[in-house]
């Protein structure tokens, strides 16, 4: 019996499939794989790409934080946000690696140095995972 997957935002249900053979998601603590049959299963997710294998296509997006409940085959994601790989803008992402890059570099960071450290480690997370997920979409060479 394959997984029920269920991939919701506060915005929007980002995907709904009964089909599932396999998934693989960014949990906190580090990447899981779950199976049908799953030992139900609570855990928060953090930055990375979630990976949906479906009968004759697998679905990559990327995740930014949420939580997951697996029980009785059935997955439901509560994602804190979720985009396809046709949904990212590339140029966009690029410009966030760079801006993030710098601030850890020390140029931008102001006053509040630790929270800007750390919202500036959190963008840069985000944004290479978009580019990585973007990127491999269209099968181009992924960099840190």
């Amino acid at each position: 019996m394959p997984l029920a997957l269920s991939i919701v935002t506060a915005e929007r249900t980002i995907l709904s499939r009964e089909d599932v053979q396999r998934l693989v998601v960014p949990a906190s603590e580090g990447q899981i794989t779950v199976l049908p049959s799953h030992a139900p299963l609570m855990t928060s997710l953090g930055y990375g790409a979630l990976t949906a294998y479906c009968p004759g296509e697998i679905i990559v997006m990327a995740v930014f934080g949420g939580f997951l409940q697996v029980a009785h085959d059935q997955v439901i994601i509560l994602a804190d946000a979720a985009e396809r790989p046709d949904q990212i803008d590339e140029q966009r992402a690029e410009a966030a690696r760079d801006r993030a890059v710098r601030r850890i570099a020390g140029e931008l960071v102001g006053g509040e140095q630790q929270l800007d450290l750390a919202r500036a480690r959190l963008a840069l997370a985000r944004a290479t995972t978009r580019l990585r997920i973007a990127r491999a979409r269209r099968g181009a060479p992924v960099s840190a």
